[in-house]
């Protein structure tokens, strides 16, 4: 039984779909999302590549494939699905830019949450000679499934740089409260709404 408290960017996330729609989760772990994106009418689909968290989405109801999400989603057609999701995965891909192309090629529109590497406990952690370690990025250097660390103003840039739409984006502070004012400082977990650009 997991003891993780309820994930706050899923509210986020299920507020930007609308029942009939189709998601496809990258990444998806035990299938937490696509239970409750089903439970409001949203049809879904899971990619994991962990053997233990995809046995354990099958159990929970959850249609999933078995991928590597460096392997890119050739899989898939263009346009498939109105959504797709990478939820606090970002930072664990080796081809960025790679995968929100990829995104953006089989979804209508795509939807990114991660860690704010900027956030100000992140930073203090940093001036005080440590890597941080937070709720948000819970793993010691040595052991951490992370490969890159970024700000919300880096993830701007690189939608900017890619000629990606940013739509709408929440951020998020430790209590999964939003944050009004000095995202990039205050936020600890961002989520955007991202499309293909004009």
């Amino acid at each position: 039984m997991s003891h993780a408290l309820k994930r706050p960017d899923f509210d986020v996330i299920a507020s930007w779909m609308k029942a009939g729609e189709t998601v496809l989760d990258l990444g998806c772990g035990e299938g937490e999302l696509l239970q409750l994106l089903a439970a409001r009418g949203v049809r879904g689909w899971g990619i994991e590549l962990d053997p233990g968290l995809m046995l354990a989405a099958v159990e929970n109801g959850v249609n999933v494939i078995q991928s590597d999400l460096d392997a890119g989603l050739a899989g898939f057609e263009e346009n498939a699905f109105d959504h797709v999701v990478l939820s606090r995965t970002l930072q664990t891909v080796r081809h960025t830019q790679q995968i929100l192309a990829e995104m953006l090629r089989v979804g209508r529109e795509a939807v990114v949450s991660f860690p704010n590497f900027a956030f100000w406990k992140n930073r203090m952690a940093v001036l005080n000679g440590h890597m941080p370690v937070s709720d948000d990025l819970p793993y010691q250097w040595y052991d951490t499934p992370n490969v890159r660390f970024f700000t919300m103003l880096d993830f701007e840039g690189l939608c900017e740089g890619m000629g990606v739409d940013i739509r709408d984006r929440q951020v998020l502070d430790e209590r999964g409260a939003i944050v009004t004012e000095e995202h990039n400082f205050l936020g600890s977990l961002a989520v955007y709404r991202i499309g293909r650009g004009n």
